[in-house]
């Protein structure tokens, strides 16, 4: 095609998305999304994967030792979101703010400050939980308290990596810099800890603990790489004098966020961690707590193109609300919501059509009695999908105080509805409150984002993804139900491939607004005029 040929082709139709300054935006913010997709994918396969090979690896007592990993190394997760004090976010924040107002050089003390403060906390929490590795394992662990103590002894070490990888990475991401956070958080964390593992289990020992040492040497490497990178893309600044009062600044504004982001983990695992305690009692067992752990992390693939739209969206947020570009900032909250609850409900449907058949995947034991318990957990991930990037909205907007009030009121709830009906229905008691509390904190995290930054998710345009969603749920049922008696793998591939086949041209028919027709039609052209 020729430049004439484009030029007439751009005339004859409304405006693509990606014409004009607004454009740009949404091109950084596409181009980042792929980024993030591509790691997001090798993670949750590497993570995924690392998971069906613990349970896998110790046979029938799969479950039982999928538990104990997970308690240990979503024991360090948590606990790093919630010491690196808010660190990662104010890198993002503050870098995206001095760099958008012509500062470059004033973003290496930004990190440097933020990443003093998460090293400091989260290495003292470390310690302390190093030191009570041993009440907290056997208050976690009644079954098997001297596995679950040596795991939690290694998540201690593994703390302060996680909280300064996240910091630095922070700091990229400020700048717009996605592939850091996929070279490092996305693809190699999960694959080391894989090859550690089996590294560790050969010279070592096969058991659930070494898991988790390997576990935090993987974010030992990551801290190291995340590092490098950050110095890397930052050395080429003419230092600046930072901003006056900086210190201050940053920790006023990640102080709320230290309990937030610590609630934010909680709340996938608070459930977990209720139901942990109740083994003792004789409400859950060991194994069945395994099978949920299987079913919480399943649920939380729901979540990729959420979490990759919402680590790129950030910066914009923190950029274009400082500088008071409200319409701006609807507009592309509108869009890259739609893109993401798009791009999620192939995922959605599979998990509720076959929720057996991926829980199968984690091996011997019997993970598919989790099935309907992962069924709740999807539908309550499915709204948190709905609402977009609102909770990064309110972060970046620097409603930090807001956000840790969600946060508060949403884990009393889990802790209470889980209190309440994991005894009388066990696991899936533990899913519905999970599911709940997430409903009522993204009603919450809405209202607030609608009367602080005057922004919201939804329009019109919505209705566009209903057919294309009841075309693929047709297909899926109706291949399900032809293959049920297959293996699990069998029903995964026909049933997610030909559900997917159906959806993406339904959805390129009927689900695209008139400018992103345009803009996928001249982006073909463009393609066919190099070729």
């Amino acid at each position: 095609m020729d430049p004439e040929e484009e030029a007439q082709l751009e005339i004859a139709a409304p405006t693509g998305v990606f014409a004009g300054s607004e454009g740009k935006d949404f091109k950084t913010l596409a181009a980042g999304t792929a980024q993030n997709i591509v790691g997001l994918v090798v993670f949750v396969v590497g993570t995924f994967g690392a998971n069906v090979l613990i349970s896998r690896a110790f046979g029938v007592r799969g479950p039982v030792a999928l538990g104990i990993v997970t308690l240990g190394t979503q024991f360090a997760f948590i606990a790093a979101a919630g010491t690196r004090f808010g660190m990662d976010m104010a890198s993002v924040r503050y870098v995206a703010i001095e760099a958008g107002a012509g500062h470059p050089g004033r973003v290496r003390p930004v990190v440097t400050r933020a990443a003093i403060i998460a090293g400091s906390v989260s290495l003292v929490f470390g310690a302390l939980t190093f030191a009570l590795a041993g009440p907290i394992g056997r208050a976690l662990g009644a079954d098997n308290p001297q596995q679950t103590s040596a795991s939690i002894r290694a998540a201690g070490l593994a703390i302060p990596f996680v909280a300064l990888t996240y910091t630095w990475l922070g700091g990229s991401r400020g700048l717009k810099v996605m592939r850091h956070t996929l070279y490092v958080q996305w693809v190699a964390q999960p694959l080391l800890w894989i090859v550690l593992m089996l590294v560790l289990w050969r010279v070592i020992d096969k058991t659930e603990a070494v898991a988790v040492w390997a576990y935090a040497g993987s974010w030992v490497i990551a801290a190291l790489g995340a590092w490098f990178f950050w110095g890397t893309i930052s050395r080429g600044f003419a230092r600046e004098e930072p901003a006056p009062g900086l210190t201050g600044t940053i920790v006023r504004y990640g102080a709320p966020r230290a309990t937030a982001a610590l609630l934010s983990q909680g709340l996938f695992w608070i459930d977990f961690f209720v139901a942990s305690a109740f083994v003792s009692s004789g409400y859950v067992t060991s194994g069945e707590i395994g099978v949920y752990s299987a079913c919480v992390r399943a649920a939380l693939i729901m979540v990729l193109f959420l979490t990759a739209v919402s680590y790129v969206f950030a910066p914009f947020v923190a950029d274009l609300h400082e500088r008071g570009e409200t319409a701006r900032l609807d507009t592309l909250f509108k869009t890259i919501t739609r893109w993401t609850i798009a791009g999620t409900i192939p995922v959605l449907l599979l998990m509720l059509v076959v929720p057996a058949a991926i829980l199968a995947m984690f091996g011997k034991g019997d993970f598919a009695s989790g099935a309907d318990a992962l069924r709740i957990l999807v539908i309550g991930q499915a709204i948190n999908v709905s609402v977009g990037a609102a909770g990064f909205v309110l972060i970046m907007a620097g409603r930090t105080g807001w956000d840790l009030v969600v946060y508060v009121l949403s884990a009393i709830l889990d802790l209470v509805l889980s209190l309440l009906l994991i005894p009388k229905f066990g696991i899936n008691g533990a899913a519905a409150a999970q599911a709940i509390t997430i409903a009522c904190s993204n009603w919450l995290r809405l209202v607030l984002v609608r009367r602080f930054v005057g922004i919201f998710p939804w329009d019109r345009t919505y209705t566009r993804l209903a057919v294309p969603a009841g075309a693929c749920a047709l297909a899926m049922v109706g291949v399900a139900a032809l293959v049920s008696s297959a293996a699990w793998y069998v029903q995964l591939v026909l049933v997610g491939g030909l559900g997917v086949a159906v959806y993406v041209p339904v959805l390129l028919v009927v689900g695209l607004t008139d400018g992103e027709k345009v803009a996928m039609r001249n982006g073909l052209a463009k393609v066919r005029g190099r070729s």
